[in-house]
């Protein structure tokens, strides 16, 4: 079958794409996607992304290759394998990022991407719960949902610790400026998850010209004689089939598969893909490379008050919060359990905020494998945890194999640098000073990990090294720019030398951005989505 577009991966980018690339009518759309459709109530229900943690049949799973600077630890990396992607899977916090990460991107040779030219796209898919403003959207898909006013009492402590600090604080992560202590916001609508499947794909599968087909793996992509990207082989229950695109092709896979389905189809560095028995059809050296994360680790903390994990260890305790989500759509249900946190810089010398936080009203550990459960810690407690707001470890994604079933190795060398180790001595100092403050130490009875015998720089680093793990931000492995040797898009997305190809999500990114990702790669489809229908006039 052939249509004007068609995107593999129906993901937070390709739903937008899908929506906007057919709402005028003009252009019939198709819609990979290798999961199922993502009609289930836990993907409705905010806290229901505890139940996707470990679920095979709406999550890839993936990990990490060993890392070095891990302990050797394989580091397990949660990817969408449903409608919606990872957006339906992951902790809705609403972040930009800051308005250098953009400036950035324009000056690394991507005109139209500074911070100025990206707003108005940040606007167009948000609409505020506070309304529209020169800093947000009223009418768009997306709702976004101050957590400010709603969180856990404890929450309150916290951000009295950053003010006795004399830390800056924000009242909008999103607003003029991301640097200060604060609450974030989720991407939420009347107390459900406001995401791309949800707000621009549903409606769109209401047109005659959208379809979707599920459960359909791409193999590679396919050429006309001319080398023209024409179309995309699939794998649909046991079945190969092939979608053919008029105009053209758009891979929304993310950041691990879209540079798999490229190399799985001749598109990459030209020796390794014969050593994996591929033909090289387009020399891109550049393909899987610079592959950027957050990394992070939490401080856990014994408090002499309630906090979540009480009711949530209960089972009376969660069926009262269930009740109080299905009756009000409020309370814990209804939100992400990383409530506050802010972007600080870690030492007076940083030019900009390079440490997030994230206050944690529940202390939980994340179990190592998918044979136990997410269960909060057997105390009242909290946990503070950081990452690096623009880590310098670059990774990559390679192939395993040459079978497309095979998952791609992940590579981050995480800690690979110096700046980045600095920057967890940095960050473990910051969370340390916070809770010294007067207004959360009276709340404290004990840190519990790493305990405060872990005094020293060296064993500061060593527990970080062997409790960090990812934060689920994987970009940059199709980097955008302007030179083919060292990029993979231009600053329209279009692959470099190959005709009716484009790549539309956090694979483009040239760096990660401050804070959590999804709306930046929301914005990227929403930027994209207009540049393909210019170029398509």
């Amino acid at each position: 079958m052939i249509y004007d577009f068609v995107i593999i991966g129906a993901g937070s980018a390709g739903c937008i794409l899908a929506s906007r690339l057919s709402e005028s009518g003009r252009y019939s759309v198709l819609l990979i996607e290798a999961g199922g459709k993502d009609t289930s109530f836990w993907f409705k229900i905010p806290i229901g992304y505890a139940k996707s943690y470990y679920n095979p049949k709406v999550n890839w799973m993936y990990s990490t290759e060993p890392e070095a600077g891990l302990d050797g630890r394989r580091i397990y990396v949660p990817r969408g394998k449903v409608q919606g992607g990872s957006g339906s899977i992951n902790a809705m916090v609403f972040v930009r990022g800051a308005a250098d990460d953009f400036d950035d991107w324009e000056a690394a040779g991507n005109p139209g991407w500074g911070a100025d030219e990206v707003l108005p796209f940040f606007k167009t898919l948000e609409t505020h719960a506070n309304g529209a403003s020169p800093w947000h959207g009223g009418h768009g898909p997306i709702h976004v949902t101050p957590m400010r006013g709603m969180t856990h009492p404890v929450t309150d402590a916290y951000l009295k610790g950053c003010e006795e600090l004399h830390l800056p604080a924000t009242a909008d992560f999103n607003g003029a400026s991301i640097e200060g202590a604060g609450v974030y916001d989720i991407n939420t609508r009347n107390g459900r998850r406001s995401h791309s499947s949800a707000e621009y794909l549903h409606p769109a599968l209401k047109r005659a010209n959208v379809s979707i087909v599920y459960r359909s793996l791409a193999q590679r992509l396919v050429f006309a004689p001319d080398g023209r990207a024409a179309g995309v082989e699939v794998l649909q229950d046991g079945v190969k089939r092939i979608f053919s695109a008029r105009r053209e092709v758009i891979l929304s896979a993310g950041a691990v598969d879209t540079p798999k389905l490229l190399q799985l189809s001749g598109i990459g560095d030209g020796k390794a893909l014969n050593e994996k028995g591929i033909a090289s059809r387009r020399h891109l050296p550049a393909v899987g490379e610079n592959l950027q994360d957050h990394l992070a680790a939490s401080f856990y903390y014994r408090a002499n008050r309630p906090t979540l994990n009480g009711v949530f260890a209960s089972l009376f305790g969660q069926a009262r919060l269930g009740l109080q989500y299905m009756l009000t759509r409020k309370g814990p249900f209804a939100m992400s359990v990383n409530q506050a946190g802010g972007f600080f810089r870690g030492s007076p010398a940083q030019a900009r905020p390079n440490i997030q936080l994230y206050f944690n009203p529940l202390s939980y550990r994340i179990p190592v494998d998918a044979s136990a459960s997410m269960v909060p810690e057997p105390y009242a407690g909290f946990l503070i945890a950081f990452n690096s707001c623009r880590p310098t470890s670059r990774g990559r994604i390679a192939l395993a194999s040459g079978d497309p079933a095979t998952a791609a190795l992940i590579q981050p060398n995480y800690l690979s640098t110096e700046r980045d180790i600095t920057e967890v001595i940095e960050g473990s100092r910051l969370v340390r000073r916070i809770a010294s403050a007067p207004s959360l130490a009276a709340i404290i009875d004990a840190e519990v990990s790493p305990s405060p015998t872990a005094a020293s720089d060296e064993s500061l680093l060593d527990y970080f090294r062997a409790n960090a793990s990812s934060i689920y931000h994987l970009c940059g492995s199709c980097m955008m720019g302007p030179d083919a040797e060292t990029s993979v898009v231009d600053a329209r997305l279009r692959v470099h030398g190959v005709e009716g190809l484009r790549i539309v999500d956090a694979s483009v990114f040239p760096n990660v951005t401050a804070g959590n990702i999804n709306a930046p790669t929301m914005m990227v489809a929403e930027k994209g989505a207009a540049m393909i229908l210019e170029d398509a006039a």
